[in-house]
């Protein structure tokens, strides 16, 4: 009992420290102390949990060399009494060079096969054992493709998140307050394969953990819901009845942009919702979904005027002024995703910093951002995620170049990722472009450059889709008052009939605002810049042996109703959908040409 009462007054004064915490942190939100208490406490796990998984990232690059030799001998370990193992004599190999002399360097179709009789319940083929799951690619270079997934996969990304997580609180301290995050998520339609393997893409859902979905704006309901636009609706409702939200989240800048257009055109009907505490009823959300939904809400006639009220003066920097204690925007702005992210940060967000966590694919975890802070996207790569290769990119175009080891690139120069990773993937050529800018410890940090299935190139020319989007928008400058949405570009030989005779040439597809039309002169602009910009076009296009640029303009939303169309024609998931540049299909192909207005 003396023991007791000892140390009665010191919990009491640590419970005390704790309270003040706890208020300190809840930005004046009304919500239960219980429930603070709760992200309190998960945020505090989560914090410790992401430090550990930071310094075991900084110590793993330390020693790229020795630790990539490791990974690549536990995968072969592992595999080699597959079929695969044995065909690739992997008992053979002793270390990374007689590796690569044994391996080929890999492309999907290698593994086609495989693939397919692991998904009929076939084992030991490619991988010990059976996967977790068959992981459905994105699409962007090229159709949709499924990929085997293992547990340690998902494992990898889980940790890769954990150390941006602590980059994140490091470098926006404000974020550690009990703010909830609107996270924009969009549950994907899994199915199985024959043998019953599930099938769908590689993310993690906000609702896996009840402790995690304790900190989004959106209850568990609203994640339940199928249908995107449905979903998206729920997401926005939740997310502006919270004045004190602190994040805003999206696996990609294009799901964000997405979301605040759909607020600037039905922001009446949101403004309505909060009014008077519902779930719209024009919604096709399921019964028992909107009744667990509308348990959340109450009518809230006050935050509606004051939504109403900004609404009303327009939409720029609409995000920081519905939100006035947001603190970031957390969505991957690189790639196909750049243009998304710079109209959020010019226009929606406005004066919001934005974090590019993670470099990612249906491969698994290939890079961390840990300097959210800087405007650049660099990703340092993770030596414990994958075993990593680079061909130059001078020797793409070869069947089987030599290819460098993570401590043989330079900084400054291009590379082709080629990745080993730990779900049967072995020396498989990515076909992304990097750019080593620089190296933390001994592992490169790279750039991401461009894919090479979205370059344009009807005669040897190979304009990247990073290069075009520059040259597109300096010449988007050239024309008075437009401000670029979208855009896509085909190259003529998928026009067939539609071609005619003409030279071979590119016919490009752009969503603008601020003007209605523009004059031939104003189009061929495009045509000028691409010239300045590529000395190769140029040559093509004074011989005569390229065409000049076709520009077309296509309604306000068009990209938003050919991104549905693609996702609704490939199997994929909004969350994983990336705007593919350059089409290839004759039937997305058809779709926006059905949008052209001028």
């Amino acid at each position: 009992m003396l023991l007791i009462a000892a140390f009665l007054p010191l919990a009491l004064w640590i419970l005390l420290l704790l309270c003040r915490d706890v208020c300190r942190k809840s930005r004046g939100q009304k919500r239960s102390f219980f429930s603070l208490l709760h992200q309190y406490m998960f945020q505090r796990y989560v914090s410790l949990l992401s430090l550990r998984q930071r310094r075991r990232l900084e110590y793993s690059t330390k020693n790229v060399q020795h630790l990539q030799d490791r990974i690549l001998q536990h995968r072969i370990h592992r595999d080699r009494s597959t079929e695969y193992g044995k065909l690739y004599r992997f008992s053979e190999v002793t270390d990374r060079l007689s590796f690569c002399s044994v391996h080929p360097l890999t492309q999907y179709g290698h593994y086609t096969d495989y693939i397919q009789r692991i998904g009929k319940g076939e084992e030991n083929i490619v991988i010990s054992g059976r996967p977790s799951a068959l992981t459905v690619t994105s699409g962007t270079s090229g159709a949709p493709a499924l990929l085997l997934c293992v547990q340690a996969a998902m494992n990898d990304l889980h940790q890769g998140f954990g150390a941006c997580f602590d980059a994140k609180i490091n470098a926006y301290p404000q974020t550690r307050n009990l703010q909830r995050t609107a996270k924009f998520f969009y549950p994907p339609v899994w199915r199985t394969s024959e043998s019953g393997i599930p099938i769908g893409p590689y993310s993690v859902s906000p609702v896996a953990s009840r402790h995690m979905s304790s900190s989004y704006s959106t209850p568990a309901a609203g994640y339940e819901i199928t249908s995107e636009a449905e979903a998206q609706y729920v997401h926005l409702l939740f997310a502006l009845k919270d004045r004190s939200l602190g994040i805003l989240e999206a696996s990609f800048a294009s799901v964000l942009y997405y979301a605040f257009a759909l607020m600037q055109h039905q922001w009446e009907q949101l403004v309505e919702d909060i009014r008077c505490g519902r779930v719209n009823p024009s919604l096709t959300v399921a019964d028992d979904l909107r009744l667990r939904l509308n348990a959340q809400l109450k009518p809230d006639p006050q935050r509606a005027s004051e939504l109403a009220v900004e609404f009303a003066s327009g939409f720029r920097g609409i995000a920081r002024r519905v939100w006035p204690h947001l603190n970031l925007v957390l969505v991957v702005d690189s790639g196909a995703n750049e243009l998304y992210g710079s109209n959020l940060q010019r226009f929606y967000c406005e004066g919001v910093p934005t974090y590019s966590p993670v470099y990612a694919a249906a491969e698994g975890l290939i890079g961390v951002n840990l300097w959210p802070e800087r405007s650049e996207r660099y990703y340092l790569l993770c030596p414990q995620s994958m075993f990593y290769e680079f061909i130059p990119v001078n020797l793409c175009e070869e069947e089987q170049p030599r290819t460098l080891f993570m401590e043989e690139v330079k900084e400054n120069e291009l590379y082709e990722l080629v990745v080993t990773n730990a779900s049967g993937l072995y020396r498989y050529r990515m076909g992304d472009i990097v750019k080593v800018v620089t190296f933390h410890n001994q592992c490169p940090v790279i750039e991401f450059q461009y894919r090479q299935s979205q370059t344009l190139n009807v005669r040897g020319e190979r304009i990247t889709e990073a290069a075009f989007l520059r040259t597109l928008l300096h010449a988007v400058k050239l024309w008075p008052g437009a401000v670029l949405h979208d855009y896509c570009c085909v190259e003529s030989g998928l026009l067939g009939s539609y071609c005619g005779g003409s030279d071979l040439h590119y016919e490009v597809f752009v969503e603008i605002g601020g003007v209605r039309n523009l004059s031939e002169d104003q189009r061929y602009r495009l045509d000028q810049c691409l010239q300045e910009d590529s000395a190769v076009y140029q040559s093509f296009r004074r011989k005569g042996s390229i065409g000049p640029v076709r520009v077309h303009i296509v309604a306000l939303g068009s990209f938003k109703e050919l991104t549905d169309f693609i996702v609704a024609h490939s199997g994929i998931s909004h969350n994983q959908f990336q705007m593919p540049r350059v089409l290839k299909k004759k039937e997305f192909l058809d779709f926006i040409q059905r949008k052209v207005i001028s």
